[in-house]
């Protein structure tokens, strides 16, 4: 590992670390954990802190796919799906860039759809992520575009309908050397990717998008999170809050 993935991977341990300990209730009951390389360091935290006696041993996790399942399972904590329960006390969550009101693009993972459905069962959603994806606006650090849920059958008609809506960019993400064809997310369906640059009104954005028929949902969470922590090269977190406080944490 280099240097700056050193660095980088400290920095995300370090935001993780300090959401969990920030906001992890010690009465909760049921919480989410979302998808990506930072929420490894969030599950890390969390069976440090059971095996301390911190955490009840009964917290039942959600998942919000396939990684997030397989962290739990090996954390050895008790895993819960969100149909089972829909009420969830605190979901952690990555994500790939995040405006100053805590809008954010998620779905790089290709987990976007669960990801929405468990923050939006959660009472409160907290993002963790590392310097990189603290950003001015949406679109300007991300490069690779909004990821957006679509049915298969539909691809072809929502491509083009991206394109009218102004996309720079719309590509159909493939599987590469893993897989020929397309990534197929955990619930069946294809990823487009859509790339608008600078986004000046997320909010309309979304839902514009999520009209298009064949739209599954869109990867931008739209005055969803409560907070976010940025893990930062000096060894600080950035955590930010949704009533626009901000503060540096050493």
């Amino acid at each position: 590992m280099s240097s700056v993935e050193a660095t980088i991977e400290a920095a995300k341990r370090l935001a993780a670390f300090t959401a969990i300990d920030t906001h992890f209730p010690k009465d909760a009951k049921v919480v989410g954990i979302g998808s990506g390389s930072t929420v490894i360091y969030c599950v890390e935290r969390i069976v440090q802190k059971k095996a301390a006696g911190e955490i009840p041993a009964d917290v039942v996790y959600i998942p919000t796919g396939f990684q997030s399942k397989e962290l739990i399972i090996n954390g050895g904590l008790q895993l819960g799906a969100v149909d089972g329960y829909p009420v969830i006390d605190v979901a952690f969550d990555g994500a790939d860039e995040v405006d100053p009101a805590l809008n954010c693009i998620k779905g790089g993972g290709a987990c976007l759809f669960q990801e929405k459905l468990v923050a939006i069962c959660a009472k409160k959603f907290v993002l963790v992520a590392d310097f990189r994806k603290n950003s001015t606006a949406l679109g300007t650090q991300w490069l690779q575009g909004v990821p957006i849920e679509v049915v298969p059958t539909a691809h072809a008609k929502v491509r083009q309908d991206l394109l009218a809506m102004g996309a720079k960019t719309v590509t159909l993400r493939l599987g590469g050397k893993a897989k020929a064809g397309p990534v197929i997310t955990d619930n069946c369906n294809v990823i487009i990717d859509a790339h608008f640059g600078e986004i000046a009104d997320p909010s309309t954005l979304a839902r514009e998008i999520k009209l298009l028929v064949g739209v599954v949902d869109v990867g931008l969470f739209i005055n969803m999170a409560a907070a976010s922590y940025f893990g930062n090269e000096d060894g600080t977190v950035t955590a930010k809050f949704s009533n626009g406080d901000v503060k540096t944490i050493q």
